[in-house]
């Protein structure tokens, strides 16, 4: 939660902050690609990190880390120093989901990660329904040009809070691999030329990349779409941006629930996610609709839909993730991230040229939602059945 309200103080406050700072939409691009960029090395340092040192420490150590930066968000004054801190943003946040991989590994069985990766990654549905609310707060008394500046203060001291609360609610040795799912994935010492050589990677691979493309994209550019594409009042957006979060947070848990009662009936855990993810691809390609909806009720409903499926995709994956490696799963999951965030973080940029230059997202929107089928598409020509894999 705390990790998107950090992250979204930004997109929420966008055509505010661009204004004033007197920002194009490439340069807007340009940032969260450079916000993307740092999170991906970030992904691979932590990714490394969390293999050797201890959990327990090394989450609180991130989060007081990236709500500083946020914190100090509130104080730029120019393009230049807004990048500088969304570089170090991307860097210490990145940290946040080897170690929440570590941890629902550690606590949960196989046939409860869909369910519990959705737990978790509801919380970032939490924090960007949060957000809005907030800032509509903060304006509904203050109409400043610099009101924009203490809801980033805000959030960056909530960050406090939770790591005090993490280190008393977590005792020492409460966070052990389970040692009887080891021997099932990538151990060896040359671990990562096991890893180039396992077409379930590869799999993960288009489907880190399409997915993170998807969701960041339409993440990033929504509050603009609605305002400057669609015409939207800025407090309208903001409403909206905390109701298209809700749905986000039902295509989540929804996504967890119909994995996990798939297995019930009888399916196996993988088909259980390969359905559950299917079905929420399909949602996300309704943008091949929305692009092309004028303002109105119609334009608002497909948007709840698309959102539902873009961030129902992620428990699946990171399900899948969490087969390749238990004594590696942090460097998996931290190589894996870099690759999904330094592949998809330069098309904000592009995307940011082409508002620019046509003065419409429609084609972009349109086209950024057919990326979890592209990840659908490969898990199925890659990856192999469990009895092949189980015998690699």
């Amino acid at each position: 939660m705390i990790n998107y309200m950090d992250r979204q103080v930004l997109a929420n406050m966008s055509v505010r902050i661009t204004t004033q700072l007197k920002m194009s939409d490439e340069q807007y691009g340009n940032v969260e690609w450079a916000f993307g960029t740092a999170f991906a090395f970030g992904s691979l340092a932590f990714g490394f990190l969390v293999d050797k040192v201890s959990v327990r420490w090394l989450y609180p150590a991130v989060l007081l880390a990236w709500s500083a930066v946020g914190f100090a968000t509130g104080f730029v004054g120019n393009y230049d120093s807004l990048l500088a801190c969304r570089i170090l943003l991307g860097f210490f946040e990145a940290g946040h989901w080897p170690c929440a991989l570590v941890v629902t590994h550690c606590i949960l069985s196989k046939e409860e990660r869909p369910f519990g990766n959705s737990i978790l990654q509801s919380g970032a549905s939490i924090g960007a329904i949060i957000t809005p609310i907030i800032i509509q707060g903060f304006f509904w008394f203050n109409q400043d040009d610099q009101a924009w500046r203490p809801p980033f203060q805000i959030v960056g001291v909530v960050g406090v809070f939770w790591a005090f609360a993490w280190c008393y609610s977590i005792p020492k040795g409460s966070l052990m691999r389970k040692k009887e799912e080891i021997r099932e994935g990538i151990t060896s010492s040359n671990w990562f030329i096991d890893l180039l050589k396992n077409r379930r990677f590869w799999a993960l691979v288009v489907m880190v990349i399409s997915i993170n493309t998807s969701w960041q994209l339409i993440r990033a550019w929504m509050p603009k779409f609605l305002q400057q594409g669609r015409g939207y009042s800025e407090s309208v957006a903001l409403y909206f941006n905390s109701a298209y979060f809700v749905a986000t947070d039902i295509g989540c848990i929804g996504a967890g629930l119909l994995a996990s009662r798939l297995t019930q009936l009888g399916r196996s855990v993988h088909a259980s996610r390969l359905i559950t993810y299917g079905l929420c691809s399909l949602l996300a390609c309704l943008t091949c609709l929305a692009a092309f909806l004028p303002q109105g009720w119609l334009l608002l409903l497909v948007l709840l839909f698309v959102g539902a499926g873009t961030l129902g995709v992620f428990p699946c994956y990171y399900s899948f993730t969490q087969e390749l490696s238990v004594t590696n799963l942090g460097k998996v999951t931290g190589v894996l991230s870099f690759l999904g965030w330094i592949a998809s973080s330069p098309v904000h940029r592009y995307f940011g040229r082409y508002v620019d230059q046509t003065h419409s997202f429609d084609l972009g929107l349109a086209l950024v939602g057919l990326g979890p089928m592209l990840g659908l598409i490969a898990m199925l020509i890659l990856w192999p059945s469990t009895s092949q894999y189980k015998n690699d």
